[in-house]
């Protein structure tokens, strides 16, 4: 993660997965300023989506316990926080997931294995989206 006496202005909610692909993300990521957050479960990524400022989350279908979707309608409940916008990733992107998902809003939907240059792009874009090309402002 980030060097903690430099905070990251921006901060990316990431997957632990068994795959391992979390870790080389976060040595492309942190090198740019960005802070990476760790999730090994759908119920610690609502928890830390709901105790830190998250900018950006990457979910999963499949994560334990809550999976990606559930953890989606379940930010757009909280009542305490403006929920980050949510990029889905999933083994077995079908049409009747990519309507539910667009239907929650979610960012963009990309298949399984995770191809690096499409996440980072779908990251550029949601920032440029969300944040209008500016870093969030430090907390």
């Amino acid at each position: 993660m980030v060097d903690s006496k430099r905070p990251a202005r921006f901060t990316v909610l990431l997957p632990t997965e068994r795959e391992g692909w979390h870790e080389t993300l976060v040595q492309l990521l942190e090198p740019q300023g960005v802070q990476a957050v760790l999730a090994h479960s759908g119920r610690e990524a609502l928890d830390l989506i709901e105790s830190t400022a998250i900018h950006a989350a990457v979910l999963d279908t499949a994560m334990p316990g809550l999976g990606g979707l559930q953890v989606i309608k379940l930010m757009r409940e909280m009542r305490n926080r403006v929920p980050p916008p949510a990029i889905l990733l999933t083994q077995r992107l079908t049409n009747s997931l990519l309507r539910e998902a667009l239907g929650m809003h979610v960012f963009s939907v990309l298949s399984k294995p995770v191809d690096f240059n499409l996440l980072l792009d779908a990251l550029a874009r949601l920032l440029r989206r969300y944040h209008e090309d500016r870093w969030p402002k430090e907390s």
